[in-house]
């Protein structure tokens, strides 16, 4: 098996998803008793969070950068970013050490295409929900990205950041999800793709009128593959 390097922390809240995921993934291909080789390193989210509000993305670039030469010297064969909004720095991240990189992105646009979709609705930050770093790229992939209006993208936005990062999940945020989708839905949008990494701790396919392509467990998913390549 192969060695990833989980970057997480951001939040911590959804890292114990990636690690619980892939875990359970290489358990279910290998057998009861197998696990996968992972290093973490789990940065503060605290200043990072404190950079991103600020537009100090050159400060969470140092932060993320320097995690990722730690995870090269210990042993790392590729880099797992555990957040969407990060992803923002992606190219200083392939820029620091000369490791592979697997996107979030990309397992959520193969998924997608797999599915027969044309048009998606992305959820996440404000940050994700604003700026191209991945909507681009899903639409490079002959995919059209719809996002909520901006007053709306502030009311998801605080809820990732004020509640599911810090543990809380609460009824009345997944009805304010909820009402989004269902407006995304009117839309046009096939399927949600959850592009926060907590989203999931609130959503559940249960909750949602339209399918789910949960970034968190497609990019886990993508790193079982990577790690059992070439095993057996």
């Amino acid at each position: 098996m192969r060695t990833i390097g989980l970057i997480g922390g951001m939040s911590w809240e959804s890292s114990v998803e990636y690690y619980r995921i892939i875990n359970q993934g290489v358990r279910a291909r290998l057998g009861p008793l197998r696990s996968a080789p992972l290093l973490l390193y789990s940065v503060d989210f605290g200043p990072v969070e404190q950079a991103q509000h600020a537009g100090r993305w050159h400060d969470a670039s140092a932060i993320l950068c320097d995690a990722a030469r730690r995870l090269q010297a210990g042993g790392a064969e590729a880099i797992v970013l555990c957040t969407n909004t990060m992803h923002l720095l992606a190219g200083d991240i392939t820029a620091a050490v000369p490791l592979p990189f697997l996107h979030i992105a990309d397992p959520v646009a193969r998924t997608a295409r797999q599915q027969g979709l044309r048009t998606v609705s992305l959820l996440g930050t404000a940050f994700t929900m604003r700026q191209p770093f991945l909507r681009a790229l899903l639409e490079a992939q002959a995919l059209a990205v719809l996002v909520p209006p901006e007053e709306e993208q502030d009311a998801l936005h605080d809820i990732i950041y004020a509640e599911l990062c810090a543990g809380i999940v609460r009824a009345a945020s997944r009805d304010v999800y909820r009402r989004a989708i269902d407006a995304l839905a009117a839309r046009g949008a096939q399927a949600v793709i959850l592009g926060c990494t907590e989203i999931s701790l609130l959503l559940q396919q249960e909750h949602s009128a339209l399918p789910l392509l949960d970034s968190t467990l497609l990019h886990a998913q993508a790193a079982i593959d990577f790690i059992l390549d070439g095993e057996g």
